[in-house]
């Protein structure tokens, strides 16, 4: 069965990337897979954005099969494809300030600093994200291979307050493109 774009029905869905609710009528992007619990599929929906983000191989294909009638559909197309290509693109999950000196980091193995940056990861395992450590601010360049992920930090970082975004785009060093 093919993925699909359609206008959410109802809003209990909820995202599974960011783990917000999609609202009734607004543009939803549906993941089809196999129920490995019992017959049929079973389908995870995600706002596009999002899907772009975590899911691009699938939203590229979804892409391909429907031709109009998808919203921002250059930025969805753009935003999947980078990360289609690089494959730790897709585990961007934030970035928040470390609340102690214990999680290290998974490029150069070091503690990461207590109330300093750091960039949140998961893994798309068994049909959910789970939780999969964190990358200074300053290693970003070798552990995503020099590859802007400021955009992805900040969609995936709603409860931050402004001044924690300049805070973290001066950390990161400059304002997302």
């Amino acid at each position: 069965m093919p993925h699909v774009f359609e206008p959410a029905s109802s809003g209990r869905a909820k995202c599974r990337a960011c783990g917000r609710a999609i609202a009734r009528g607004e543009l939803r992007f549906g993941e089809r897979l196999p129920n490995a619990y019992a017959e049929g599929e079973m389908t995870f929906w995600f706002h596009p954005l999002c899907a772009a983000y975590r899911r691009p191989e699938q939203v590229l294909e979804a892409l391909a099969e429907t031709p109009d009638g998808v919203p921002d559909r250059a930025t969805l197309e753009r935003l999947a494809r980078a990360a289609a290509e690089h494959r730790r693109l897709p585990r961007v999950n934030g970035a928040e300030r470390a609340p102690s000196g214990q999680a290290k980091c998974r490029q150069c193995r070091q503690p990461i600093e207590r109330a300093t940056w750091r960039i949140r990861l998961v893994f798309f395992e068994d049909g959910r994200f789970v939780p999969g450590g964190f990358v200074h601010i300053d290693c970003r360049k070798a552990y995503f291979e020099d590859h802007d992920v400021l955009e992805a930090m900040l969609h995936f970082s709603p409860e931050m307050s402004d001044d924690e975004r300049k805070d973290l785009e001066r950390a990161y060093g400059g304002p997302a493109t």
